[in-house]
């Protein structure tokens, strides 16, 4: 919620609804260039430009020594503020308003060397152009939504907004495809409702200077037994929209620094496979990039019916994909395409997520529900051949995956030390196991695991997957060592946690196997208190193998999770609720009111007509007379040169010359 004090002026009758909707180093202390006693940082990327309140990834390289950790900086400040953003792990978020001057320094200072360190620009600005109004016929990844989705509430407008997400042909008519709770607003819209771009949100939550690019057709009832999908689509008003099926940023060219449009591979899309490289360009976030983190997920999602209103329900969703990073996708992303970054193929439709992962329907879900009546299926408009996403190796595109690691309690180390203790005779023994001891576990954050050092010159063996309930983490060894036991405090060096969301590709043998784990598993799984979501994964402990991933929401207690079901690892990943629409108390800042001025007709008497809708009772200073809610007081010119009134703002109407009011309104704008 913001409140914005608006001055209007008006010279004529007027009625209307109003709402709102280059890389630098540095070497302190006299340093050179970053390589004094070998230590040298790199960042990457080495410059970026951000939205306000939007976030952009970085990655530092610490060379030269065994600590690799390095202390963010923005303009010089640990961790930043909120004039120039805050960074941490490596996640750059900008302020609320751009700061003067508009670009900011990040830097990475090593930790093993205060005075090396590597910065890079960012440049601060107002909004990206995929939430402008597009010229027609429009590219798609835009901001847009039904016409009809706003509230009022009390003496509060809510307007909400998603993306267009790309392009449709069936049965040679073509459609935008969104999700359902973009355009048909989480099942409360009509058939033929106008789908406008750009959305509400992005037009002060009215549809003046919108154009209708669509009118809504069909949408899968979200609320109906089997929905397995988010999706609507609605026909295209003809020469609106580009139909060679562009959407921003998504081509395989560039112009300077900023990807051009270009569209997906047309057809069916492929299926979404773990560690899989992927893009999507959306309302809020734009370009991002990441990677599959999980698939074939079981998860339940919060919707609410209405743009915040109406009684909120959960939809269980089966057979989805995760995307990692929390800075993927934001509030206003829903309706994006998920594509593979190397083959533009269609992936997944966005549809929501977490503070740590995004989630997204299939395409091949979403195009089986939304054949028609005669059974022909959709396609994807597109390139007849593959291309890359260009703009995932450009600045900024990138979503870093590192997470903090949770604090380890002395309890769970004095469990792996007494697990490391009772088995390391027979596991040094082993000439593939060069070293045991007790680090943290990337796949369980927050718990210590009896860590394995394998020799690479030796024939590899099998290894345990947990000793004494404890689960192991595999770590090959360096020319360094180390050898026989070692305890925590070696860990950071032997085995630190450098991602602890990164993924890698697993086998088919492997898939299959932690398919048959999670067909008998999950829906016991589900039915714990905490648990949001089920899906498969590759183990970060055990690089190679599959894992079973477990979605808990943070802060809500729950039962242990064991470190191996059925022989296979689990991954446990701890993040907000996965939520569709609005995120958790997610709003846009920045809504303004628009001013419209029209040619004076009369100007003989001084009498303004506004619409009040307020509590019974609340007088006007005009007057000081009380109105009930809808009545439209006169306030008389004679010398009354400002009026003001705190009320919901529903229309006016003014049949005079100039004439001031002062409108203290409150205005929350919501993402999709």
């Amino acid at each position: 919620m913001r409140r914005v004090n608006v001055f209007l002026a008006f010279w004529l009758t007027a009625g209307f609804l109003a709402g709102c909707s280059g890389a630098s180093s540095s070497s302190r202390g006299g340093g050179v260039g970053g390589n004094n006693n070998g230590v040298s940082v790199s960042i990457t990327p080495t410059s970026a430009t951000v939205v306000v309140q939007h976030s952009a990834a970085f990655q530092a390289t610490v060379t030269g020594s065994t600590n690799t950790a390095v202390t963010w900086e923005v303009n010089g400040i640990a961790g930043g503020n909120s004039t120039v953003g805050t960074i941490a792990t490596g996640v750059y978020t900008a302020p609320g308003q751009v700061p003067n001057p508009a670009s900011v320094s990040v830097t990475a200072v090593a930790q093993a060397d205060a005075t090396k360190s590597k910065s890079a620009s960012v440049l601060i600005v107002a909004s990206n152009p995929n939430q402008q109004a597009q010229n027609i016929p429009i590219k798609l990844g835009t901001s847009g939504g039904n016409a009809k989705d706003s509230s009022v509430q009390g003496n509060l407008i809510y307007c909400c907004s998603g993306t267009l997400g790309s392009l449709l042909q069936r049965n040679g008519t073509y459609y935008i495809l969104s999700n359902n709770h973009v355009l048909a607003r989480s099942d409360t819209a009509s058939i033929g409702d106008a789908i406008i771009q750009p959305g509400l949100i992005d037009a002060n939550c009215s549809t003046a200077g919108t154009t209708t690019v669509g009118d809504l057709s069909q949408f899968v009832n979200l609320e109906a037994p089997g929905t397995n999908v988010d999706a609507a689509i609605a026909q295209i008003v003809s020469g609106t929209v580009d139909t060679s099926g562009d959407i921003l940023s998504l081509g395989a060219t560039a112009t300077g620094s900023t990807p051009d449009p270009g569209p997906p591979h047309g057809g069916n899309g492929i299926a979404a496979s773990v560690g899989e490289a992927v893009a999507k360009s959306g309302r809020s976030s734009s370009l991002t990039c990441s990677t599959v983190g999980a698939i074939d997920i079981a998860t339940s999602v919060s919707y609410q019916k209405g743009c915040n209103t109406g009684s909120s329900f959960t939809v269980t969703y089966t057979g989805q994909v995760a995307v990692t990073g929390g800075a993927f996708s934001t509030a206003g992303d829903s309706g994006s395409l998920i594509v593979d970054q190397n083959t533009a193929d269609p992936v997944a439709l966005l549809y929501g997520g977490s503070d740590t992962d995004t989630v997204g329907n299939p395409v091949a879900d979403v195009l089986s529900a939304l054949k028609d009546k005669q059974g022909n299926f959709p396609k994807f408009v597109g390139s007849a051949s593959t291309h890359r996403v260009l703009g995932c190796t450009l600045a900024a595109s990138a979503v870093k995956t590192a997470q903090a690691q949770a604090a380890i309690s002395a309890a769970q180390i004095t469990q792996a030390q007494r697990a490391r203790d009772l088995h390391a005779p027979e596991l040094l023994a082993n000439p593939y196991i060069q070293a045991i001891g007790v680090g943290a576990s990337i796949d369980r954050l927050g718990e210590a695991a009896v860590v394995l050092v394998t020799n690479p010159g030796q024939i590899p063996t099998p290894l345990p997957d947990e000793l004494e309930g404890v689960g192991t983490r595999i770590v090959q060894a360096t020319s360094e060592g180390p050898h026989g036991i070692f305890e925590m405090e070696a860990a950071g060096r032997i085995a630190p946690v450098v991602d602890a969301l990164a993924v890698n590709t697993i086998s088919k043998e492997e898939l299959s196997r932690a398919k048959a784990v999670h067909t008998a598993h999950v829906n016991g799984l589900m039915k714990q208190p905490g648990v949001q979501g089920v899906g498969i994964t590759s183990s970060a402990d055990a690089p190679g193998e599959a894992a079973l991933m477990i979605f808990v929401v943070r802060g809500v207690p729950r039962n242990p999770i064991p470190a191996v079901i059925d022989g296979l690892r689990t991954r446990v990943r701890e993040s907000s609720r996965f939520t569709a629409g609005q995120r958790e108390a997610e709003t846009i800042s920045g809504c303004k009111v628009p001013v419209a001025k029209a040619t004076v007709v009369n100007g003989q008497q001084q009498v303004a007509q506004v619409k009040l809708a307020r509590m019974p009772g609340f007088p006007t200073k005009s007057s000081g007379d009380p109105h009930k809610p809808g009545e439209s007081p006169a306030l008389q010119g004679n010398g009354i040169e400002q009026a003001e009134a705190h009320f919901r703002f529903q229309g006016f109407l003014w049949p005079a010359r100039e004439r001031r009011i002062t409108l203290d309104i409150d205005i929350v704008s919501l993402l999709s």
